[in-house]
């Protein structure tokens, strides 16, 4: 098996997992069916159209930039006679994620070709969140988990300069089977996206547990520099 590596970047993104009504939720992290959408999007697939060979994808995520939570203020109407009434948006606002996509390297190489030249536009989430910056990273020939482990780390340059150690711990949400400690049920796994049955399944995710160091840190380390700041002061 390989995998094919995206790196997700943008001023807004948003996954919602269990949106009602006029409140919007976001996970701290993409969302199986937010990326699976993303992919069918890049093909050119129609919402009534089969996804199984996407959901079938075994799928984990690595939070490079956690990113910030927005609470965003809407007003909305549903007809020029009934007064506006509030909703609820939230977004993560500057963060960076590597996620990873786990299959045949012919299927892979596919979906690659699709996101370079995509049928519909792409977006992180919400219509009003397109990725910035390099989208695709590479398909390795490691497995998921391997993959989302050795890959250098994707946060903004910005983002590594503030810290000051030289290793990082990474956190990785992944697919997990069911006997897997730690593991638990999220509803993420997309159906049907047509907007008459939008539909989704339980799929079993590890979180927390699984971590990684990083050591290709580019960021300045603390401690001893060239630069004395008081030299001038002294006689």
């Amino acid at each position: 098996m390989s995998t094919l590596l995206l790196r997700l970047a943008a001023p807004l993104q948003s996954w919602g997992i269990a949106s009602k009504f006029d409140t919007r939720d976001t996970a701290r992290e993409p969302s199986k069916s937010g990326v699976i959408g993303l992919l069918a999007a890049a093909l050119g697939r129609g919402r009534d159209e089969n996804m199984d060979d996407l959901t079938t994808l075994r799928f984990g995520v690595r939070i490079d930039q956690p990113g910030t939570l927005l609470r965003d203020y809407h007003t909305a109407m549903l007809d020029s006679k009934a007064p506006p009434f509030v909703t609820t948006r939230y977004y993560l606002t500057d963060a960076v994620f590597l996620v990873g996509l786990e299959g045949e390297r012919v299927f892979l190489n596919k979906l690659k070709v699709a996101l370079q030249n995509p049928f519909y536009p792409l977006y992180l989430g919400r219509r009003s969140c397109p990725p910035v910056g390099k989208l695709i990273v590479r398909v390795s020939d490691l497995g998921l988990l391997e993959a989302l482990e050795e890959e250098p780390w994707q946060a903004c340059e910005w983002f590594q300069k503030k810290r000051r150690s030289r290793t990082i711990r990474l956190t990785i949400v992944h697919d997990a089977g069911p006997d897997e400690p730690g593991a638990f049920l999220r509803r993420d796994l997309p159906v049907s996206f047509d907007h008459r049955y939008r539909q989704y399944a339980f799929r079993m995710v590890r979180d927390a547990f699984e971590t990684v160091e990083m050591s290709d840190w580019t960021g300045s380390a603390e401690g001893a520099t060239e630069h004395d700041a008081m030299a001038e002061w002294r006689v």
